[in-house]
């Protein structure tokens, strides 16, 4: 099988177990591919969990959980130095969960920020401090962090820094009443059946489709198009009054490379040789709803970071 039809095969595989969240599949394939990190918002039961564990089955590599708490230590997630008084070497690194290929964070706003903070140079940087010394992650690493829109009582709103080393940051709602049907039957005929161990797939396959990625040319249009959307979450004031009334502070540079990775990505992943509007506009909304910070009035008005995208989108127009 060719690459392409790999990451077919394997969206296909997760689409058996996971029904109803086609969105969160192909939004978890394509951050992975785009070699970043997601941050997954959605109320409690709607797979997150099960999706990424899912996305490990599937593929032959490692998965770690962590479950964020308020008692949580940053060494807790990057591992610590063990003195050993018998060994030639004292001091012996054991790594942490955060060593593995894929990560879940769980609930990552229940810890303060300091916690947070030990991930932020692994997903950046692909590699972790500790005790000055430097230690390298996989080459195939990807951190999943989940959060709840309610019950915010006790919980760390994520640093802007945080926020922004997340590729996407998606939204998944309830699935629809089919879907529901669906999940309840599937649910029985796994108590029932037994787990049959199947054949995974290599992570050679990411490797390999990142390579062919990298080869979707995008073209200078469409590189103004992206530049002129980030520009105008930045300048709102040019375009409209109640832009510039909703907007504080717009993206930063990492808006736009978020937004030519992810759409180059989604167009490998729907077939096509080159970026189109359609695949931008098809990945805005995830790339830059947690890097807009929105005004005082916004808020009050109950005005949407994704509302606000719209309104961009709308004024935003192609230049050839």
């Amino acid at each position: 099988m060719t690459p392409h039809e790999s990451i077919l095969h394997l969206q296909n595989k997760m689409s058996v177990s996971i029904i109803g969240q086609s969105n969160l599949i192909e939004r978890l394939i394509l951050v992975l591919l785009a070699n970043g990190n997601m941050l997954l918002e959605g109320l409690p039961g709607l797979a997150k969990t099960r999706a990424i564990k899912s996305l490990a089955k599937e593929l032959d590599c490692g998965l770690s959980r962590i479950q964020f708490t308020p008692d949580l230590l940053p060494s807790d997630i990057t591992g610590t130095e063990i003195y050993q008084p018998e060994a030639k070497e004292k001091f012996i690194f054991q790594e942490g969960p955060i060593f593995s290929n894929l990560i879940l964070a769980d609930e990552i706003n229940r810890s303060p920020a300091k916690v947070q903070s030990a991930l932020l140079e692994a997903m950046e940087e692909r590699q972790v401090s500790v005790a000055g010394k430097t230690y390298k992650m996989e080459p195939l690493f990807m951190v999943m962090a989940t959060q709840n829109p309610v019950e915010q009582e006790g919980t760390y709103p994520l640093p802007e820094a945080q926020m922004d080393r997340f590729l996407m940051h998606v939204m998944i709602d309830y699935p629809d009443d089919a879907s529901e049907l669906k999940i309840m039957r599937l649910n029985r005929e796994e108590q029932s059946k037994e787990k049959k161990e199947e054949k995974r797939l290599s992570p050679t396959i990411i490797f390999d489709a990142r390579k062919e990625i990298e080869k979707i040319p995008i073209s200078e249009t469409m590189e103004k198009y992206i530049v002129d959307i980030i520009s105008a979450t930045r300048y709102p004031e040019k375009y409209t009054e109640e832009l510039r009334n909703w907007i504080d502070f717009g993206a930063s540079p990492r808006g736009s490379i978020a937004i030519d990775r992810a759409s180059r990505t989604h167009a490998w992943m729907h077939g096509n040789d080159h970026v189109s509007p359609d695949n931008i506009r098809a990945v805005v909304h995830d790339c830059l709803r947690h890097r807009l910070i929105l005004s005082y009035e916004a808020n009050a008005d109950g005005i949407t970071a994704d509302k606000v995208i719209d309104e961009i989108l709308q004024q935003v127009a192609v230049i050839a």
